[in-house]
């Protein structure tokens, strides 16, 4: 496929995904949306890719929502407005839940101010690597709206619920050192080094395997709204597919070896 609003870049088993509207700051609408889907889809699919980093190209991470594109949908009859924007919705959870469940590790580059969705779109990520240009707004209360892209889920499990609350109710926004110190981002970067940094990261998990990491990570996903037993049962059957796993047998048999 050919993308106009995506820029899809493989070197070397990484995926690099530039949200491609810079005269926009990378703003969502409905054509980068289904373009960013697509994107996600080909490299959760492709075997030969062991890790992805999201980033926007410009100055900008992501500013979030379209505003024009949201005027426009006040113009739909009244009727309409609500059922629209739910099938809407539903494409933007999509996009969302590819992110949160990549079977492989996915970092955040944020290389610029990341608002609104866009700073959801870094917290479905993985890891989250920022440049200390980098601006965290949940915008969305100054549009009179709630978060709608995981943030309310994803921002207490990172932050806590009171930061959460602050972060969510006040719109402010968050600078760099902060988010490292509430635990919003995992790392900080100079501008120049953020993607070689990011990759740097990235390839840490080129020998990682895949069916264990798919496993831990999807065990991971739901564990604080799961018991123990959960976990455990979950584990049990997850491990079984871990032994029988070629990657099992060869790091077994790798490790005797240098016995």
């Amino acid at each position: 496929m050919n993308y106009e609003f995506i820029e899809l870049k493989i070197n070397d088993g990484i995926a690099f995904i530039f949200l491609n509207r810079p005269t926009k700051h990378n703003a969502l609408n409905d054509e980068i949306r289904y373009e960013l889907i697509n994107a996600l889809e080909l490299v959760s699919n492709d075997e030969k890719i062991y890790s992805v980093i999201l980033t926007g190209n410009g100055t900008s991470f992501c500013a979030g929502g379209d505003i024009e594109a949201m005027a426009k949908r006040l113009e739909f009859p009244a009727g309409e407005v609500a059922i629209k924007g739910w099938k809407r919705h539903q494409e933007i959870q999509r996009m969302i839940t590819l992110l949160h469940n990549m079977p492989k590790p996915i970092i955040a580059a944020v290389n610029g101010p990341a608002f609104g969705l866009g700073a959801d779109l870094a917290l479905a990520c993985d890891f989250i690597i920022a440049s200390i240009n980098a601006l965290f707004c949940w915008s969305y209360i100054d549009r009179a709206v709630i978060p709608d892209g995981g943030g309310m889920y994803f921002l207490p499990r990172r932050v806590g619920v009171s930061t959460a609350k602050d972060l969510i109710y006040s719109a402010r926004r968050v600078k760099p050192d902060e988010a490292l110190k509430i635990g919003l981002i995992d790392r900080c970067s100079e501008p120049d080094d953020l993607l070689s940094n990011a990759e740097k990261w990235a390839n840490t998990y080129k020998d990682t395997a895949k069916p264990a990491f798919m496993l831990s990570k999807r065990i991971v996903n739901k564990s604080l709204e799961s018991s123990l037993e959960d976990i455990f049962s979950q584990s049990n059957m997850a491990l079984g597919i871990c032994f029988s796993s070629v990657e099992h047998r060869i790091s077994v048999e790798k490790f005797l070896t240098k016995k």
